[in-house]
């Protein structure tokens, strides 16, 4: 399995970004995918989460209302819609994929490389 996150960048305060992850070697609608997110000095928290079918989603609530998770099971890409952005997201974020969905990093078994997203105020 490969998870291959895009999109970050550096975005002033009440901006936006959409991330994007592009998945290969897997059957890629039999998987939720997740982001996550990790800012220096903290631990890996959970930011969205997406079934295989796209039906059901689960999001932080520190970015309900301002984050949208999708997906294109014909492209094989998960995508992380990102707007109203504040410093505090600031920070590298991850994919990751497996069978089930959940809100833990220890859940999941696959996960990309991150991308860095800063936001400057």
């Amino acid at each position: 399995v490969q998870l291959q996150a895009s999109g970050g960048g550096l975005v002033q305060a009440g901006g936006s970004l959409r991330l994007s992850c592009a998945a290969s070697r897997l059957t890629f609608s039999r998987y939720c995918m997740a982001w996550f997110r990790q800012a220096p000095g903290k631990e890996r928290e959970f930011v969205a989460a997406i079934s295989g079918g796209g039906s059901r989603t689960n999001l932080a609530d520190s970015v309900k209302g301002r984050f949208t998770i999708s997906r294109d099971n014909a492209k094989n890409t998960v995508y992380l819609q990102m707007n109203s952005l504040k410093p505090e997201d600031t920070a590298v974020y991850y994919c990751a994929a497996d069978i089930f969905l959940s809100t833990s990093t220890r859940a999941y078994a696959y996960w990309g490389q991150g991308t860095l997203v800063t936001v400057s105020s």
